[in-house]
């Protein structure tokens, strides 16, 4: 491929002014991420100012650096870094002609976007691009943008919110031909008047579609009408996945498969012409993950994209580290156990789904749970926290242990639970914080037991993830 930018290319697209000609094949916001021959945007932000690590960035390789103040070296001098970085994303979109899918929704997100990329580069050979790990807010939309090569037949940008408009600012730099919300739940509804806010949030995603795009939406949702609603006031073609016989894309059947994950029936509906049906494999386990392969085919469908290939990535899926990576840890005392990365985020949804996948799980030891709090649920934030009391206690967990403030509620609802009223004991712990977690959970784990991490990132239980895996404990 030809180098991703030139310096007059992106003079001219961000309205700046070279100060040598050079070429990039790569661009960076973060100086520890700059490679040989990258682009550095030297943004100001509240806690510090990329200017002060120009010199690291040249020594690191980096062909050149947008600036706001002039400095050794080549550059493009602009007024505003954080503006370039947006101008330069509008111009990669405008010379593109991928087909472009955006993700959102409150769980999913980035498992549909890594899995749409993996669909959709098999089958095109290697020319398909999407936003790297959770880069889906302001600076990482643009940036993902901007580091899509020209030549690309397909991009998948992930977009996330934590407050209304956000969206809907990202989504017309994206401009997607496809725009996917995976479902709805009160993730951070500390900062909405409801879910139903959230959802209309979500739905911001459709005011970019491009004309005669796809809008894809969860049918089993309850807040499915709203979302459609709000899709048709952007495009007509307005696609539904799920589980209900009315859904567009539906799972008809689901067994387990062998080594794991489920086997799929999935139908289409065909506009007049007849329903189309695609069995395939999930590697990953869930209904969740069905759901998200549901979502998967239809936005590859939507596109154009070869479904039968898509069939082939789906199976072919490995876990993201904190969503679901499975980790065989070698333990001191001898033997392995299974420990389930699940350490990235948490919402109500999630927590349900993942506890849920738990409960099928089978092992030769025991099910050890490490549960940590739910940020951003505002003022029900006691009412989430111990509603998730049914689903822990069903996940047959021998041992619980339960991280942050937030929980303090569930350990006491769990505590007050007679023992007869169980099907087994479950032995019960609180800790206030992360600092104290790998101790309480290294004493637990033996031969052949599975061990759950759940949590939201704030509290920092891929510390005990990482410690676990590589034996530093």
């Amino acid at each position: 491929m030809s180098a991703l930018w030139t310096s007059s290319d992106i003079a001219s697209a961000v309205k700046g002014k070279a100060s040598a000609d050079f070429e990039v094949g790569g661009v960076a916001f973060d100086s520890r991420e700059i490679g040989s021959g990258d682009l550095f945007f030297a943004l100001k932000g509240e806690q510090s100012d990329g200017h002060l690590y120009v010199d690291n960035i040249y020594a690191a390789g980096g062909a050149g650096a947008v600036v706001s103040q002039p400095v050794e070296g080549p550059h493009i001098l602009v007024s505003d870094t954080t503006k370039a970085l947006d101008q330069l994303a509008i111009a990669s979109r405008a010379r593109s002609d991928a087909k472009i899918i955006g993700v959102t929704g409150s769980v999913g997100k980035t498992g549909t976007k890594e899995a749409l990329f993996a669909a959709l580069n098999r089958a095109s050979m290697g020319r398909s691009h999407r936003s790297v790990k959770s880069y889906n807010n302001h600076v990482g939309v643009p940036l993902s943008l901007s580091r899509m090569p020209a030549e690309c037949q397909y991009g998948i940008f992930e977009m996330g919110m934590n407050h209304a408009g956000e969206l809907a600012q990202l989504t017309r730099l994206v401009r997607p031909d496809v725009a996917i919300v995976t479902a709805i739940a009160p993730a951070h509804i500390g900062h909405f008047s409801g879910v139903e806010a959230i959802a209309d949030a979500k739905a911001e995603i459709f005011q970019g579609l491009t004309h005669e795009g796809t809008a894809i939406i969860p049918y089993d949702s309850p807040h499915y009408e709203r979302l459609r609603k709000a899709a048709l006031r952007s495009t007509k073609r307005v696609v539904s996945f799920g589980f209900d016989e009315q859904a567009d894309v539906r799972a008809i059947d689901i067994v387990p498969a062998q080594g794991g994950g489920s086997l799929v029936t999935a139908s289409f509906r065909n506009d007049g012409e007849g329903d189309r049906s695609l069995c395939f494999t999930v590697a990953e386990p869930g209904r969740h993950w069905v759901s998200n392969a549901l979502a998967i085919l239809a936005a590859v469908r939507a596109v154009g994209g070869d479904l039968a290939a898509a069939g082939l990535a789906l199976a072919e899926l490995k876990g993201l580290d904190g969503r679901g990576r499975r980790h065989q840890i070698e333990l001191k005392a001898g033997g392995q156990a299974l420990l389930i990365d699940e350490s990235y985020n948490a919402n109500p949804v999630s927590m349900k789904a993942t506890l849920s996948q738990l409960a099928s799980e089978s092992c030769g030891g025991k099910k050890i749970l490490l549960l940590g709090a739910m940020g951003e649920l505002g003022d029900e934030a006691q009412a989430y926290h111990e509603a998730l009391l049914d689903d822990v206690i069903a996940s047959g967990a021998q041992t619980v242990i339960l991280v942050g403030d937030e929980m303090f509620h569930l350990s006491a609802k769990l505590a007050g639970i007679a023992s007869e009223e169980l099907d087994q004991a479950i032995e019960i712990s609180h800790v206030a914080g992360s600092s104290e977690v790998l101790a309480a959970v290294a004493g637990e784990i033996s031969d052949e037991d599975i061990l759950l991490i759940k949590g939201s990132n704030y509290l920092g239980l891929s510390k005990v993830v990482s410690a676990l895996v590589s034996g530093e404990y």
